[in-house]
């Protein structure tokens, strides 16, 4: 039995998320099909992040075994001449059978792109909000979100999800030219939090919502309760055009560089 680490991006506009499902086109779904056709026997394939609909990848990780035998180069341009232009391999690696891709990593890096101009070129990877944001006020809420939390304001439950209690290592925002970027880092995300987190911090920008209400919610069971009465997070979860898995870490590995866009767009 053969294993591969892939480090794959996409574009996740045109599928319904990472995850196989039936009756739907989704990312993992069309590697299934490239990597059948290419080695022409079944194989498994596990990813380190379920990515919605519509939510991008800089660096999904993903280990493909199957009964084969296949050289990594053979591997890498096989799957890349058979996958749609908006999913590509980055990189393959020799791994164990019993690397797990999703228990195996130590961190997950999740970037958010807001624009504050309309674009013709990036719509498809930016939030484009059209009122004025305090930058300063969403830089202090968002680091409140740094260590322990429970962030149950800002997920949206699935039977047999577990605790909500999430650690987050890294917060990062900055205004880039047209674009502001929030980064944060934790070793597991719920899901629709990051899209949550970030539609709150754009309220916090636009005045609706202020810091101490937004601390309110990660603070005790009281004070989450009497902020989600004031405010309806769910109705500010960000789309997911802006939102992208960049980077999963495992032992050994570097950590992301300087908080940077994922795609150049124009100051002019």
């Amino acid at each position: 039995m053969g294993a591969w680490k892939l480090t794959i991006e996409y574009d996740g506009t045109r599928y319904y998320g990472w995850q196989e499902q039936k009756n739907s086109r989704t990312v993992a779904g069309d590697l299934r099909v490239a990597a059948e056709s290419l080695i022409a026997k079944p194989v498994d394939i596990a990813g380190a992040g379920r990515t919605d609909a519509g939510v991008h990848a800089l660096g999904q990780v993903v280990r493909l075994s199957a009964d084969a035998r296949i050289k990594r180069v053979d591997l890498l341009h096989g799957l890349n001449d058979r996958l749609p232009a908006d999913i590509n391999i980055l990189k393959v690696d020799e791994v164990r059978s019993s690397f797990d891709p999703r228990r195996d990593a130590l961190a997950r890096y999740y970037l958010y792109q807001i624009s504050t101009r309309r674009t013709a070129f990036a719509k498809r990877f930016v939030w484009w909000v059209k009122d004025r944001l305090d930058e300063k006020a969403m830089g202090e809420a968002a680091r409140m979100l740094a260590g322990r939390h429970d962030f149950a304001s800002f997920c949206d439950k699935r039977a047999g999800d577990g605790s909500t209690i999430v650690v987050v290592d890294e917060v990062q925002f900055e205004a880039d030219g047209d674009l502001l970027l929030f980064r944060v880092c934790a070793s597991h995300f719920l899901w629709k939090m990051v899209r949550r987190i970030v539609g709150s911090l754009v309220e916090v920008g636009r005045g609706n919502l202020s810091a101490d209400s937004f601390g309110g919610l990660l603070g005790t069971p009281s004070q989450r309760a009497t902020a989600a009465r004031a405010f309806d997070v769910a109705a500010h979860t960000a789309p997911p055009s802006g939102l992208f898995l960049e980077r999963v870490v495992y032992r050994g590995d570097p950590r992301p560089g300087k908080l940077a866009r994922a795609f150049a767009l124009s100051n002019r």
